[in-house]
């Protein structure tokens, strides 16, 4: 089959389909044609499709090597690339949120304060770089207010939500490595030396009457930092009448109705610590960041949001309350770090459980979360 034979129905140079060429032909019962016709447009789709995997793992590539070569010249050239494709073919493909956190890893903040953020055109093809490559700088120690030019972007964007200065209880929040060729990272699960709390085996077998009375929303905001990203993850609340003070908490966990617990015995390993916030902050953080077995994580800005908002869930708080309220709070409530081997963990990747306990003590939440499905 070559074009000659197709030439009333088909232009030849661009490829495109003469429809009402091929409408005569359908009309006329001229289905053998339409066969014809479709084959060479199969071959000639297929074709096109892989030039632009081709293409498209190329300018990714370019788009990296740019992003971490250091200097002012080829911070520039990545800025003019991203709003020459993105005028040509949308922002579907250019890794905003990657490229943001990549530069922000190899370049300095005066280069990105003089070339990301200065000149913003009236018509911003890159906003979304922007205001993930604010955030991305906050998280890594860069004060807005030596850099003036420095902004966190749309009011209107979700990010804008978060907080504009770098807040006390992110600490230490780790990062994916990113360079041209790839990435690498992984989250840090296990638990410290100091904090421990593990109760004596073998531990008393009494179920607790306390229920699971978490509600759909609540369940949703709190496993948001492992959503999509993690194998699997759980929320359960627990509302009890009288209040439960912090010291009982270890003992507590294990009685529960919860599958993180399930099937543990007397003297299955449960091992368990208090950490302060900003532990727990930083853990929620490297889960939303840096993803798991299952994903490449949401990287510094998205994953910012994503531990916050889970840190709002586990404190109790609803969706549309403010960071102000979120850090209020949190800062108040007691914060427990455990892992298990009940058999919701399989304990070959990353595994971990959270519990928060409500200052008034009439609260307690818990998010789990497993790498493997």
């Amino acid at each position: 089959m070559n074009d000659e034979d197709i030439d009333p129905a088909i232009d030849s140079e661009p490829g495109y389909i003469s429809r009402d060429n091929a409408l005569q032909h359908a009309m006329t019962g001229d289905i053998a044609h339409l066969r014809v016709l479709g084959s060479h447009l199969t071959t000639r789709y297929a074709a096109a499709a892989r030039g632009a995997r081709i293409h498209g793992g190329d300018l990714s590539y370019l788009r990296r090597l740019l992003a971490t070569t250091p200097g002012r010249a080829s911070v520039e050239l990545l800025l003019q690339l991203l709003a020459e494709q993105d005028a040509a073919c949308g922002p579907m493909g250019l890794e905003l949120p990657l490229m943001a956190t990549m530069l922000a890893q190899h370049q300095t903040a005066a280069v990105l304060t003089q070339t990301v953020f200065a000149d913003i055109p009236e018509n911003d093809r890159l906003s979304e770089l922007r205001t993930c490559l604010f955030h991305e700088l906050l998280l890594r120690g860069v004060d807005p207010e030596e850099f003036p030019t420095l902004n966190p972007g749309s009011r209107v964007h979700p990010l804008a939500w978060l907080p504009d200065r770098r807040r006390a209880l992110e600490t230490e929040p780790d990062f994916t490595s990113h360079s041209a060729d790839g990435s690498a990272g992984g989250v840090k699960t296990g638990l410290p030396t100091h904090g421990r709390l593990d109760p004596p085996t073998p531990r008393p077998t009494e179920a607790s009457p306390l229920r699971n009375s978490v509600t759909v929303d609540e369940h949703n905001l709190i496993i948001t930092a492992a959503e999509g990203n993690w194998g699997y993850a759980e929320a359960w609340v627990f509302r009890p009448d009288q209040p439960i003070t912090p010291d009982h908490v270890p003992a507590l966990l294990p009685s529960l109705p919860m599958d993180c617990v399930a099937d543990l015995g007397p003297a299955g390993r449960y091992e368990i610590a208090a950490r302060p916030v900003g532990d727990i902050w930083s853990l929620l953080f490297a889960t939303a960041s840096i993803g798991g077995f299952y994903g490449t994580g949401r990287y510094g800005a998205w994953g910012r949001l994503q531990a916050w908002r889970s840190l709002a869930g586990l404190c109790g708080l609803p969706f549309h309350a403010s960071a102000e309220e979120v850090e209020r709070l949190a800062e108040h409530s007691t914060w427990f770090h455990f892992q298990t081997d009940a058999e919701f963990f399989h304990n070959d990747g990353n595994d971990y459980a959270i519990a928060a306990l409500a200052p008034d003590g009439l609260r307690l939440a818990v998010l789990a979360a497993t790498d493997t499905d």
